[in-house]
């Protein structure tokens, strides 16, 4: 992690990201993947850790694959998967680290910030980024949702 420019910062603090969340989830048990942690919760995807990691997972290529189409293409990000393994969550979020950085290796570090609204990515819940503030969100959503699997393991 030691790339250069606002572009090799971004991505040195997502790798970060992912790093933390795959040491926090590697030793939880297959067993405990599926298990309900939250009967109460109205949050599909807050209802066990494979719920969390699919959501995550989801969303990393989401986020990624809206910057891409903002350079120009037209790809559909990867459908939502369950698995029923630790080791396919640690694969997959390894692969979206690569995915996002291929992404990232067409951006430039002046076109991180952009001020035009006409040309921000429209996010699914209606928010206006730029690809710098896209990719803040990634990181803190990653972030986020570290912190709840951390809660889930000491509550267990």
């Amino acid at each position: 992690m030691n790339r250069q420019g606002a572009v090799g910062a971004l991505l040195d603090i997502y790798e970060q990201a992912i790093l933390e969340l795959k040491n926090v989830i590697k030793d939880i048990s297959d067993n405990n993947l599926t298990k309900i942690i939250d009967e109460k919760t109205t949050d599909e995807d807050c209802k066990s850790i494979q719920k969390i990691l699919s959501h995550v997972v989801s969303s990393g290529y989401s986020y990624a694959t809206s910057i891409h189409n903002q350079k120009g293409h037209n790809s559909k990000r990867p459908e939502k998967v369950f698995h029923l393994s630790i080791e396919e969550y640690l694969n997959d979020l390894t692969n979206v680290l690569i995915f996002t950085e291929s992404v990232f290796s067409e951006i430039k570090d002046e076109e991180l910030e952009q001020p035009d609204n006409s040309l921000k990515i429209q996010t699914g819940w209606g928010q206006l980024y730029d690809i710098e503030q896209i990719t803040e969100h990634a990181i803190v959503h990653i972030l986020r949702h570290k912190r709840q699997i951390e809660r889930i393991k000491k509550a267990n």
